[in-house]
């Protein structure tokens, strides 16, 4: 039987939610990979809504579920309803949303702060010693709520001592790579925090979900 993940969604767009690209990688490889993948999102509106055509905010407000649903066909479930018992491993897409819908990480840098929900489930995916990965910004999320662990956000310098500042340890990586940290059972990869072409980034996610698959016990 295929290892059961949960794949947690900030929303449905790179500028104020989940990055499309990467979430669709990432359930491409879990489905490649013999996988079943639920996608969950925060019942709550995000944090802004952006105009991905020029980048403006726009006077709106969107759910961050009801958006992640486009990505997830319809079905997604609220984190609410999410029990660790039920799934193997955690996975998070990047995008703008992951480090402004499940933290500040956008806003404040190493001084965010990390909502409720989103510490709960990654803490308790950790304790239970499951697995745990993230792409592109999606490891400052990682950072603020285990406050340890090698991880890899690509080479972004800036970002990289921001994480280090969190207590995580940042390792260079080029985009069709990725990060094991086997002592923290995370594993991380840089996605579009590289500027590189759709088919490198989903490659490796592709080594990312591959990696958190062989760490399921």
């Amino acid at each position: 039987m295929g290892k059961k993940v949960c794949v947690l969604l900030s929303g449905c767009g790179v500028f104020d939610g989940a990055e499309i690209h990467e979430s669709v990688a990432t359930l491409l490889a879990l489905s490649k990979a013999g996988a079943e993948y639920t996608i969950a999102a925060p019942d709550r509106n995000q944090h802004h809504v952006i105009n991905h055509l020029d980048g403006s905010e726009m006077a709106e407000t969107r759910n961050i579920r009801v958006e992640s649903a486009r990505i997830a066909r319809g079905n997604v479930l609220s984190t609410a309803d999410i029990s660790i018992d039920d799934f193997d491993a955690l996975f998070l897409p990047g995008g703008f949303g992951a480090a402004k819908n499940f933290c500040s990480f956008a806003f404040e840098g190493a001084n965010a702060s990390i909502e409720a929900d989103i510490q709960h489930l990654v803490q308790a995916f950790h304790n239970a010693h499951k697995p745990i990965g993230a792409v592109c910004i999606a490891p400052a999320v990682l950072a603020l709520c285990l406050r340890k662990g090698t991880l890899t956000i690509g080479s972004d310098v800036g970002t990289a001592q921001a994480l280090e500042a969190l207590g995580a340890t940042h390792t260079v990586c080029p985009v069709t790579e990725m990060v094991i940290d086997t002592d923290n059972n995370i594993v991380t990869a840089p996605a579009y925090m590289e500027n590189a072409p759709i088919h490198e980034v989903a490659e490796g996610i592709e080594k990312a979900v591959n990696a958190v698959l062989a760490l399921c016990v």
